[in-house]
């Protein structure tokens, strides 16, 4: 994740690192962790990096919840993208178990805990395709965004060797 970061930050170094850090925390797969990756290889102050982020990584997520079932059906009528949507769509049912076990508190720590392949736009597409009620998982995915910033704030910007 950090050469494509890097990647990234170095592609898009005429804009400010503001703009770099939002665009590559909307990212999806980079998303949030991306962003505070690249706010620290920029050597941006902690807390606008860390509010950037978390604007970046939310700010797709509505649409996510409200277009991905309707996006993912168009795309399935079509005989080149119908194989494709059905492979996404089980990679990513292949991860439901805990929101199965645990229902919301599974999807914020599913969102929260910076592993790969979770994040917001895996869990948003998660509730859609089990069909939570999309107001309560944006509250639950925005508490998960929150907790992965905090946990990613700690590993990017070495915030726990300050404290102690």
């Amino acid at each position: 994740m950090e050469n494509l970061v890097e990647y990234l930050v170095n592609l898009f170094g005429g804009l400010g690192k503001e703009i770099i850090v939002f665009i590559i925390s909307m990212m999806p797969v980079l998303e949030l962790r991306g962003g505070l990756l690249a706010a620290a290889l920029l050597k941006m102050n902690f807390l606008p990096s860390y509010l950037i982020s978390i604007v970046g990584n939310i700010l797709p997520i509505p649409f996510v919840l409200l277009f991905l079932e309707k996006f993912f059906n168009w795309l399935k009528k079509f005989n080149g993208t119908k194989k494709f949507v059905t492979k996404i769509e089980k990679k990513i049912l292949s991860k439901k178990k805990q929101i199965e076990k645990y229902g919301y508190l599974g999807l914020l720590l599913f969102v929260g805990i910076p592993l790969p392949g979770t994040g917001a736009w895996t869990g948003s597409a998660l509730a859609v395709l089990l069909h939570l009620d999309r107001k309560k998982s944006f509250v639950y995915i925005l508490l998960g965004v929150t907790l992965a910033s905090i946990i990613m704030s700690i590993l990017s910007f070495g915030i726990l060797n300050k404290i102690i």
